[in-house]
């Protein structure tokens, strides 16, 4: 092969991947490296070199001077070195030249394997250098091929991927489809090295709205943030920096055609405009529209948490169909949100109030029945508070109880039953002194029975009183 015909071939092959015609030359030299050391089987060190005269690539074995030689393979002595080239000195190399006809086909193949690995690594990093910078840019793609169920697109300079799942629900694309869609990621090396390209991403929504909307292109209106799942809904929030301006007005357009011609884009999807608002609760309100909010409670600041109360006929539309709005609204605020109907907050108030209520009478009340202390502060170590608790327990729980023996266990009994006993004692009471009280209503209710009652009382004893009187004047 003559010298025009190599640079020729590197020229093409440099053309065609978008490398330096240096780096495929050097990738030369190293393939006829490697394969002059698997065919030599030498660890000496090697160098290889274009001779422009004849346009082959020769390879020589290098070797350093030294005034006594410990390894034959890397030195040679100045008497050698000065028999093979007379002005050689001390610490100075010799070359000495190996013979490439020997290299058989083996060794062509596996300098045909470097070569292309080199090339290889050279394109990936030419790709990794153009394209890492562009993460998250728009482009326009063309659909090249099918595998399996991703898409191979064609960005010009190279090849991307559109896996599975950076592809809408809705959408359904075949080879030759013009497309646009978003720089997702750029790999060097891994399963994924290259391009890697997406129509499920926020930023393709958000680049779109650029594109539609000049008061987004010129900074009027600005996007603080987007949730989407792709194919169902997005919720972009938006936020103008001129009073006159209105955000979503903008984004919105006259009779909706900027939106709409987002929609059509992305296929139908739904999407849904909300003013940003720089206080979590106001734009909570906006972003779990439609739904209508009653109030809106901070729990944690610096966890991010809120509690969402709706009415009960707003609580379906708040949460979403299998909770989607709910959820991207979370996603859009970055807050973690607890959605409850007024029902159920009114449920909960209620627990807590029954909650702050201890149920029962602790059992140190016990002790005014007999029970040590000891004996109490055992049962409260064995997880027994109150007294109805220890009522209800037989003989059996109780001897499982650390400390507590049968004997301790008959007057642990005895104590419960004297605490309840005071309770029938106070029952029997009250019986007894209302059954007098009847006779009293009773008497009352006699007296009451008519208004002349004590108006007749008084004639009779009006009449009584005259009767002595005149027995007394006639005496």
């Amino acid at each position: 092969m003559n010298l025009g015909t190599i640079y020729q071939s590197i020229e093409i092959l440099s053309k065609e991947k978008g490398i330096e015609p240096k780096i495929i030359l050097d990738a030369v030299k190293d393939a006829m490296l490697v394969a002059a050391r698997k065919h030599f089987h030498t660890e000496e060190d090697l160098v290889a070199e274009l001779d422009e005269s004849t346009g082959s690539i020769q390879i020589f074995g290098v070797r350093r001077v030294v005034p006594e030689v410990t390894d034959p393979l890397k030195e040679i002595s100045l008497k050698d070195a000065q028999a093979i080239q007379p002005a050689a000195e001390l610490d100075s190399e010799i070359r000495l030249p190996k013979p490439t006809d020997v290299l058989g086909r083996i060794s062509a193949q596996t300098a045909k394997q470097v070569i292309l690995q080199k090339v290889r690594e050279a394109e990936r990093e030419n790709i990794y250098s153009e394209y890492s910078g562009r993460v998250g840019e728009l482009v326009t793609c063309v659909i090249k091929r099918i595998e399996g169920q991703d898409l191979m697109a064609d960005l010009g300079k190279t090849e991307a991927r559109l896996p599975k799942k950076e592809q809408s629900k809705l959408e359904n694309f075949s080879v030759g489809d013009r497309i646009r869609c978003v720089i997702k990621s750029v790999e060097k090396t891994g399963k994924n090295a290259g391009v890697l390209v997406s129509r499920a991403a926020p930023e393709l929504v958000m680049r779109l709205f650029e594109q539609e909307v000049p008061e987004i292109y010129d900074n009027t209106v600005v996007i603080k943030g987007c949730a989407r799942e792709a194919g169902e809904r997005t919720k972009i929030a938006v936020s103008s920096r001129d009073r006159d301006v209105d955000s979503v007005g903008a984004c919105v357009g006259m009779k909706g055609m900027r939106v709409q011609s987002i929609i059509r884009e992305l296929r139908g999807e739904k999407i849904d405009i909300i003013e940003f608002n720089d206080d979590p609760v106001v734009f909570a309100t906006h972003a779990l529209s439609p739904a209508k909010i009653s109030r809106v409670t901070i729990l944690d600041p610096i966890e991010k948490h809120m509690e969402v109360i709706v009415d009960d006929t707003q609580l379906s539309l708040a949460i979403g169909k299998k909770g989607q709005n709910v959820r991207l609204a979370a996603k859009l605020l970055r807050w973690r949100i607890d959605i409850k109907s007024e029902e159920e907050k009114r449920q909960e108030v209620e627990s807590q109030m029954a909650a702050l209520v201890v149920p029962g009478a602790p059992v140190s009340v016990l002790i005014d029945h007999g029970l040590t202390d000891s004996i109490v502060e055992k049962l409260m170590e064995g997880g027994i508070g109150t007294v109805e608790k220890l009522g209800a327990m037989t003989p059996e729980e109780l001897e499982a109880v650390p400390g507590v023996g049968p004997k301790m266990v008959e007057r642990i009994q005895s104590a419960v039953v004297s605490y309840y006993g005071q309770f029938e004692s106070e029952v029997d009471h009250q019986g007894e002194s209302g059954a007098a009280t009847p006779e009293v209503h009773e008497g009352e209710a006699l007296a009451a029975e008519s208004h002349g009652g004590a108006e007749a009382a008084t004639a009779v004893l009006e009449s009584e009183s005259v009767t002595i009187e005149n027995t007394e004047r006639s005496e």
